[in-house]
């Protein structure tokens, strides 16, 4: 996993809605995404799009804000492979990663 630190508190296209804690993507996901799509999906993500989930996926991230939870939020990159970003209840971990890193 390669790891990096985001501590900026909001985007330009909105206020964070929780902190991302350490960010790390997992190797496989460095090597099948791109910088961009990595960083869009993170903004997405830490701004409350909770881009493909379901919508009982999407309550449960709302639940997990209000009362403390893991966020999950579901991604496609250009090239149509699904990837994740899972941010941990305690909010001090996010992890970017394909669906076969689970």
């Amino acid at each position: 996993m390669i790891a990096f630190n985001d501590n900026s508190h909001s985007s330009s296209s909105g206020r964070l809605r929780f902190p991302p804690g350490q960010i790390v993507i997992t190797s496989n996901a460095l090597a099948q995404l791109s910088h961009a799509e990595v960083f869009t999906a993170l903004k997405r993500h830490l701004t409350g799009d909770w881009g493909d989930c379901c919508p009982e996926g999407r309550q449960a991230n709302e639940l997990a804000l209000e009362l403390g939870g893991r966020v999950f939020s579901v991604y496609h990159s250009e090239d149509h492979h699904k990837f994740w970003i899972i941010t941990e209840a305690d909010h001090t971990l996010t992890t970017v990663l394909m669906q076969d890193d689970y």
